[in-house]
């Protein structure tokens, strides 16, 4: 008989091609806690207004619109496929592995950078407000989403496009290993049974968010803002990715069985530590690397507005 954890996980299952659209939400949210209020106020005047100045109620918007016709050229965006074979070997090459029309790295690195100049026509009061600038907009929920997405361990390995191909089953589910990842085991982590709310953050989230705070992971988080210059995003970006495809030898393809049930044989109680570093991880970086752009325009500015006066 499936655990009461298990059926509530059942329950839940759509397809999905990442972190699950709550999840997405529910990471952003948990970013935004971090946000200074010059972060707050600048995301605000470049969201559209149906965000109610919220990146986390926008957190998911770049997933849909990777399977428009409009969209379509970004959908590859959203990983990055190395060409090791875990769990034997593991490493990732931003050059060899960066397909041509882009990956989540370069996406993170280009995307950032439209963004700053962003901050710097909103905070200058030249930028069309009420996320007009559709450039703008975009660029922000590109940059929270991709932060997202590069935690994900399967969107930083290549072996089965990402587990897409990778047939498992969970909670007497048939489904495919990134589908796992995606949402399988953060619902199993949290024990729920309805979707988390696209709104507002819930329980599971602000319990990491403590644990963030009160310094309660086997990392200590300030370890994790080592590489958190978005003046270096690349550099960032591919740590970042890095640290993700690692996960897929030390656990994500070195534990799972696809003849068994990985609700049920120990597999998804062993990988909730690791999606919970992850997330957190996220959420955390992203709501450093936002603050960073936005003090960083600040500094730029009062520096040639000092300069300005000393003329």
């Amino acid at each position: 008989m499936l655990s009461k954890r298990l059926l509530h996980v059942a329950a839940l299952l759509t397809p999905a091609a990442c972190w699950n659209t709550d999840v997405h939400n529910q990471l952003v949210f948990m970013a935004e806690t971090f946000f200074t209020p010059d972060t707050t106020s600048v995301l605000a005047q470049i969201l559209e207004p149906q965000y109610n100045g919220s990146i986390g109620r926008a957190a998911a918007w770049a997933d849909a619109y990777a399977h428009t016709s409009e969209g379509r050229f970004s959908y590859q965006w959203h990983w990055i496929d190395t060409h090791d074979w875990a769990p034997h070997h593991c490493h990732l090459d931003y050059k060899s592995d960066c397909a041509k029309g882009g990956c989540v790295v370069s996406a993170i690195a280009n995307q950032t950078g439209i963004l700053r100049e962003c901050i710097q026509q909103a905070m200058s009061g030249t930028i069309l407000s009420g996320g007009t600038n559709l450039t703008c907009s975009y660029a922000a929920k590109w940059v929270a989403h991709f932060v997202g997405d590069i935690h994900q361990p399967l969107h930083a390995s290549g072996r089965a496009a990402g587990g897409n191909f990778y047939k498992v089953k969970f909670g007497n589910v048939s489904t495919e290993l990134h589908a796992v990842w995606d949402g399988f085991i953060p619902y199993y982590a949290a024990n729920v049974s309805k979707p988390f709310s696209n709104h507002s953050i819930d329980p599971f989230f602000r319990s990491l968010l403590t644990r963030i705070r009160k310094d309660q992971f086997y990392e200590a988080p300030y370890m994790w803002l080592t590489c958190s210059d978005p003046s270096m995003p690349e550099e960032c970006a591919s740590l970042w990715a890095t640290e993700s495809n690692r996960w897929t030898c030390d656990y994500v393809y070195s534990h799972v069985h696809n003849d068994t049930d990985l609700g049920t044989d120990g597999y998804a109680f062993g990988a909730v530590p690791i999606v919970e570093l992850q997330i957190s991880k996220a959420a955390y970086r992203l709501g450093t690397w936002l603050n960073k752009l936005v003090d960083g325009v600040k500094a730029d500015q009062l520096w040639r507005d000092q300069e300005i006066l000393e003329l």
